[in-house]
């Protein structure tokens, strides 16, 4: 065999080799829904279309937002909720200028980014939590959250923390019957006898903010919840709460901490919102219920009767926008047998998609939501969280999805366009590639995308922080502005 015969054989395998890295390159992202990874001979040279997305984004959550907002009617809304005038706001933007020397968006998450006229958007929930011992009643937080927080993920420790500052015991609110109830370490639940109504598939009843209602499928139901030693405030409280409607003669029968005594209870009828409330120490409560064809329940509270109560109102799959359908009428007898001095929203999670890199009508929606919700419960403050990081496949591993930062960019646009306060859950967990560090700390699941309690517990510190380091300001404030 001569040389030249050699040499056409290595130019044909070669050849071949190219032509088989050209096809590997061809294969599409995912073969039968399965992310693979795709062969570029050239990817160490070659400027990706996703960092340049990512640079994109980037620069677009730093460049100042141009977003026009009608700031007569946010300055109107204030003054009317804030009893404050104008010369009084200006001087508390001045004051957090001066004490902290920023303004606007926080890239790291260890501010509130408050974007009401003169940093009054928590003012109410800081102003209960200043009069929490002439209150009358618990401060109330509602929670409010898609599976990001199933379970009492971040709200189990967010919980923790604001009751060891502020007193209260107590895992708050518990829908009859949820999804997480088998994994949700903060309470011990069982119930047989019931169907479900929830806003994610049901319209055609009334919702407040537990998103779910539940009625009496035959002529019994039984229900029992126990609290737990996961924490120091959840072992033992002092009031027991169930909360009802649409009663006509239903007969409960109650039995609390294991007693052979059975507390019978003949249900006031109702054709709105009302509860059942039993003072006394309750470790654990056993509820039988007769006569009860039609009866609809929402679910029980075990809380103390001061303190700070923190209410978990997680809905697996929700965006956001559902809230719309808040019934008002059915929102104000809910707040008034439990009035909340704080809203938190955390959506935005389900509705991050590859494809997608504008949410501009996502942002409109919230736009609607934040303001039925102000109607629903006008003494509330409203905090919205920023989506947190999730990654996706990449060619080199895992990396944050694209669409994060656009979701991140119109959350905080919703925010400013009406009013209220606004955290940066991204920035705090770390920003760009956070998501990646969690999982190999197992500090999130291999989804890339929901948390560990672990990693819950890191963002709840966070968050926190972020709010007693604005109440610092808020003290500050009423001390020196009159």
């Amino acid at each position: 065999m001569n040389e030249r015969d050699n040499f056409n054989r290595l130019l044909v395998l070669l050849v071949l080799v190219l032509v088989v890295c050209l096809a590997l390159y061809s294969l599409p992202d995912k073969i039968a829904g399965i992310p693979i990874k795709r062969v570029d001979l050239l990817s160490d040279i070659r400027i990706k279309e996703r960092d340049a997305q990512l640079d994109s984004l980037l620069l677009q959550l730093a460049m100042e937002d141009t977003l026009t907002i009608d700031s007569v009617a946010i300055r109107d809304s204030i003054l009317r909720t804030s009893r404050l005038d104008s010369v009084a706001l200006a001087l508390r933007d001045s004051l957090y200028r001066i004490m902290y020397s920023i303004e606007g968006a926080d890239s790291l998450g260890i501010h509130i980014e408050d974007y009401s006229l003169g940093r009054t958007g928590l003012r109410r929930f800081f102003e209960a939590l200043a009069n929490r011992e002439t209150l009358g009643r618990p401060v109330r937080i509602a929670f409010m959250g898609d599976s990001f927080i199933e379970g009492d993920i971040v709200v189990a420790d967010f919980r923790q923390s604001m009751q060891a500052e502020f007193g209260g015991r107590g895992v708050g609110f518990v829908p009859v019957h949820s999804p997480a109830a088998q994994f949700r370490p903060t309470i011990r639940q069982k119930s047989e006898g019931w169907t479900t109504y929830s806003l994610m598939k049901n319209k055609s009843v009334s919702y407040t903010l537990p998103g779910m209602v539940f009625e009496v499928a035959g002529e019994e139901a039984t229900l029992s919840s126990s609290t737990v030693d996961m924490y120091p405030n959840l072992s033992q409280v002092n009031s027991f709460k169930l909360i009802y409607e649409r009663n006509e003669n239903t007969r409960m029968h109650l039995a609390c901490n294991g007693a052979g005594d059975t507390l019978i209870v003949d249900l006031p009828a109702s054709e709105k919102i009302s509860q059942y409330v039993l003072r006394q120490a309750v470790q654990q409560a056993s509820m039988k219920f007769s006569n009860a064809a039609n009866f609809r329940a929402l679910g029980v509270a075990l809380e103390d009767e001061h303190g700070v109560i923190v209410d978990n109102f997680s809905l697996r799959g929700n965006s956001g926008l559902l809230l719309q359908h808040f019934d008002p009428e059915y929102c104000a007898a809910f707040n008034e047998i439990r009035p909340y001095d704080l809203i938190i929203l955390q959506y935005g999670l389900n509705m991050v998609s590859e494809e997608v890199l504008q949410y501009g009508w996502y942002r409109q929606g919230m736009v609607n939501v934040v303001n039925h919700i102000r109607q629903c419960f006008p003494d509330s403050d409203i905090l919205l969280l920023g989506v947190s990081d999730r990654g996706r496949v990449s060619e080199d591993g895992f990396e944050t999805m694209p669409a994060v930062l656009a979701m991140l960019h119109a959350q905080r646009q919703t925010a400013r366009q009406t009013g209220i306060p606004f955290w940066n859950l991204f920035g705090a967990m770390g920003g760009h590639n956070s998501m990646v560090r969690f999982v190999e700390k197992n500090w999130a699941s291999k989804d890339y995308t929901h948390l560990s309690f672990r990693g819950g517990r890191e963002i709840a510190n966070a968050l926190y922080n972020a709010l007693l380091l604005e109440k610092e300001f808020y003290d500050e404030a009423e001390t020196v502005i009159p």
